[in-house]
């Protein structure tokens, strides 16, 4: 029952952290943004050999969009997202 702890002083849960992990600032900056109005990270897909992708939703979960290394919003990244 008091095993590890999952909270982060600012609040923030370990698997929230771990999926930030490895995004540039950039895209860091255009999440903390895209946050601001209920949008959220719910995965970052990670090809072998290749930058990470971040997706995230809006709050609806009815759209979805990735974040490009640049920091930039893609809706249309090429690829379905499974129901």
């Amino acid at each position: 029952m008091f095993g590890r702890e999952r909270r982060r002083a600012n609040g923030e849960s370990v698997e929230m952290t771990q999926l930030k992990a490895g995004l540039t600032p950039e895209q860091l900056a255009t999440l903390a943004t895209m946050e601001q109005f209920r949008w959220t990270l719910k995965y970052v897909r990670r090809p072998m050999f290749e930058s990470p992708i971040p997706v995230v939703f809006d709050r609806g979960r009815q759209r979805y969009a990735v974040l490009e290394p640049d920091g930039s919003i893609n809706e249309n990244p090429g690829f379905k997202i499974r129901d």
